[in-house]
């Protein structure tokens, strides 16, 4: 005669767990460099960074979370931008301190036309 074991357990089918809901985000909030981009496009000609900075406070895009030089931080980030993506960088460096959007970029190089 053969003893029952105490092992053998009645198999439930797999059910996925429910992850804790998360509640949405009110408003994400846009990065410095986010909203530089998108008034340097939307005012369409070249600005210094600290023009940048100011112009974004006035219109609520972003205000520094109480850093001493925003200025310097935005400018070593859009340098880092054009530098690490090139050709797909959303911003052009006009002269020095002086950068625009760089929203027309499929514009045919002189003497490429066949």
């Amino acid at each position: 005669m053969k003893k029952a074991t105490k092992n053998a357990r009645a198999t439930k089918p797999a059910t996925a767990k429910a992850k804790h809901a998360r509640p949405a985000p009110a408003t994400k909030r846009v990065g410095a460099l986010s909203a530089a981009a998108m008034l340097l496009a939307d005012r369409g000609k070249p600005m210094r960074v600290r023009e940048m900075i100011v112009a974004l406070s006035e219109r609520g895009l972003w205000t520094s979370p109480n850093g001493k030089t925003p200025e310097a931080t935005l400018y070593a980030a859009i340098i880092r931008e054009i530098a690490a993506k090139a050709r797909a960088s959303r911003f052009v460096k006009v002269e020095r301190g002086l950068f625009a959007a760089a929203t027309v970029r499929s514009m045919p190089k002189k003497g490429s036309h066949r």
